[in-house]
């Protein structure tokens, strides 16, 4: 297998591994935020999160419909810290209507993934589902291994080259 098929097999397994992504998020003052919640993704890479209306990551996705993510290998099973894996995503937010047949489909996903605690979730009116759809994205593997993710087809990818 080449190099190039090997870390695009990588990238699409790559989300797999993970619960949670990290959010980056700016408020409507231009205040910077790091978080994260736990997602589900279907199968245009669009990032599903179900998040309280309570915090401060939410009013900014209301303020500022935009989102970078990030997906990161663990630093304990990482072999250099300078170089650990990672997926990065800038997308745009737009809220998902409580209700609707989409939203349903989005809750029974998490509920499939993360269990019964959704249930409860469901019942309360302050939780929203943000849907984050990828503009563009980035796949590093290491030193000299990066890729730009198509923003034609984000089931591939682009080698970045020097040139």
């Amino acid at each position: 297998m080449s190099q190039f098929e090997n870390a695009l097999a990588a990238y699409q397994g790559f989300t797999d591994q993970f619960q949670s992504v990290m959010l980056s998020t700016v408020s409507a003052d231009g205040l910077p935020n790091a978080s994260y919640a736990p997602f589900v993704i279907d199968e245009s890479k669009n990032i599903y999160i179900y998040v309280s209306g309570l915090s401060p990551h939410t009013q900014n996705l209301y303020a500022v419909p935009r989102v970078s993510v990030l997906f990161i290998d663990d630093e304990s099973q990482t072999k250099q810290i300078f170089a650990r894996r990672r997926l990065t995503f800038d997308c745009s937010a737009s809220l998902v209507e409580r209700d609707t047949e989409l939203w349903n489909q989005i809750v029974d996903n998490f509920e499939a993934r993360f269990g019964e605690l959704i249930q409860m979730f469901r019942s309360l009116p302050d939780f929203r589902i943000f849907k984050l759809t990828p503009n563009n994205g980035r796949f590093v593997i290491g030193f000299g291994a990066a890729y730009e993710v198509d923003p034609n087809n984000f089931d591939t990818l682009i080698q970045i080259t020097n040139s």
